[in-house]
């Protein structure tokens, strides 16, 4: 019983718990019932990725009404593994969230606070289950939604204009999202994604087809922070509390990438992607994204807001994926998408480690913290090491694809423009890494602080080990997204 309603229990679950969460009395209660559901719903989606191995497609009808009548959830390799991803990093962060809320957030507001947590996690899972195109829709609003709620509990004063912002240029993607999305329905009058798949080969010469199209990609380009439209994403990291920079950075934009992945090739046919510039200024947008966001990141201050420069560089390097449209290169996207959300999240929790002992992110504070905080300063060199892509990572796999796919295709400048910005991650992970251990200490308050408690040091570790042994065992990433990449290009999803 459970295996029939499996896809819609993993969005179900924990949105019933939200309204739940939200009434509980504040304290740790609200904390437990969260962790609780994010663990059922993480072995959930490991059972989903499981039962999809060899190829099969799960389809699940809401309601009992037939596709394209009904909402249909369908489930293949691409979105069950980034469901996976989605509900890993949840499942790891909620442990590390219980001491860093009560540091960074006020008592009265944790109820609110983890239940708008759910709704994120609710949202964010029901993109990756849906085979509705408006439906997927619903859910980026609501993962949106929450997350400026979520955004805006920061301790700053700069977290509600953080918050404020990510609200106007998201409410502008998802407006041009649902203005291409009308488009599509008002010429096939259908909004399941297959169905869509079916109809609109014979209506590519139409240009209100075009125009929905270029609607759709300016939304999810929105969504994603694809540079130069990234404004709202540098504020939000910096300034949200740090497990809400934690999760949003882990998975937020990871299902953006994979939302841009079904439109290009689920919806549409790639044949069609080919026909227009898309492809060549996505190429050029990724290009600009990795080499002028690795040079910002080299002069910030705070580190999360290096980190954040850092995220739009790395979304560079899943787009330049899509945008070649190869079985290697969308491979090195969907096994990107996985790598870059274990090696983002352990650097950002290592970061909120520190913060958590001295009360600030900008790096100049850290001087000297390397020796009095050894494990918290190992792990930013261990992600640090597979952000760059240093082989025996999890960051040096999905790099050696998207190398391997330019080098299929012959794009010679793309292989120096991959190699360039792991050479300026060098520089701006140095930057880190030197004031941590080599820059003496300036403030003599700083000399007692002690290493992060246990409760923020075993999630983060679990996410660096994760990071090394996914640099040498690849069965599970560069497996699933081989297996997802054969049903997308062959058009089997369709």
């Amino acid at each position: 019983m459970i295996e029939t309603h499996l896809s819609l229990l993993i969005v179900v679950i924990p949105l019933l718990a939200a309204p739940v969460i939200a009434v509980l009395p504040n304290g740790r209660l609200p904390w437990f019932i969260s962790t609780l559901v994010v663990w059922i719903v993480f072995v959930l989606s490991c059972w989903q990725l499981i039962n999809i191995q060899g190829g099969d497609i799960i389809s699940y009808e809401l309601g009992g009404w037939a596709p394209p009548w009904g909402i249909e959830y369908r489930i293949d390799a691409a979105n069950a593994l980034v469901a996976l991803i989605v509900a890993g990093i949840a499942a790891i962060s909620l442990p590390y969230a219980l001491q860093s809320v009560i540091k960074e957030i006020p008592l009265k507001q944790h109820s609110l606070f983890y239940a708008a947590l759910m709704l994120c996690f609710t949202g964010l899972l029901g993109i990756t289950q849906t085979g509705d195109i408006f439906n997927l829709f619903v859910f980026l609003e609501i993962s949106s939604l929450s997350s400026y709620t979520l955004i805006s509990m920061g301790k700053q004063r700069q977290s509600l204009t953080a918050a404020y912002q990510y609200l106007i240029m998201g409410t502008i993607g998802a407006t041009f999202f649902l203005i291409g999305v009308g488009l599509l329905y008002a010429m096939t009058g259908t909004l399941n994604m297959a169905d869509l798949a079916q109809r609109l080969p014979d209506l590519y010469n139409h240009q209100t087809i075009h125009t929905a199209f270029a609607f759709i990609m300016v939304g999810i380009a929105l969504k994603l922070a694809l540079f130069p439209l990234h404004l709202w994403l540098p504020n939000a990291y910096t300034y949200a509390p740090s497990i809400v920079t934690i999760f949003l950075a882990a998975t937020a934009t990871k299902v953006a990438v994979y939302v841009m992945l079904r439109v290009f090739f689920s919806v549409f046919d790639y044949s069609f992607i080919q026909a227009s510039p898309t492809d060549e200024l996505f190429l050029l947008l990724c290009v600009m994204g990795i080499l002028f966001m690795s040079f910002f990141a080299i002069y910030q201050t705070d580190a999360k807001r290096l980190l954040a420069y850092s995220s739009v560089a790395q979304i560079g390097y899943m787009m330049v994926g899509l945008a070649l449209g190869s079985m290697l290169s969308v491979t090195g996207t969907l096994v990107h998408l996985f790598n870059h959300a274990l090696m983002k999240g352990a650097l950002f929790m290592a970061v909120g480690a520190i913060v958590y002992r001295i009360g600030s992110s900008r790096i100049e504070h850290f001087a000297g913290l390397g020796k009095q905080m050894p494990w918290t300063f190992a792990a930013i060199v261990m992600g640090g090491l597979s952000l760059i892509g240093v082989p025996g990572t999890a960051g040096f796999i999905s790099k050696w694809y998207l190398v391997l796919a330019a080098i299929e295709k012959q794009y010679w400048f793309l292989v120096i423009v991959i190699l360039l910005g792991s050479l300026l991650a060098v520089i701006y992970v140095w930057k880190m890494v030197e004031v941590l251990y080599f820059k003496p200490q300036g403030d003599v308050s700083i000399q007692t602080v002690k290493e992060a408690p246990l409760s923020l040091l075993i999630p983060t570790w679990i996410l660096v080990i994760a990071n090394v042994y996914f640099g040498f065992n690849t069965e599970l990433t560069v497996g699933t997204a081989q297996q997802a990449v054969a049903l997308l290009l062959s058009g089997a999803v369709k």
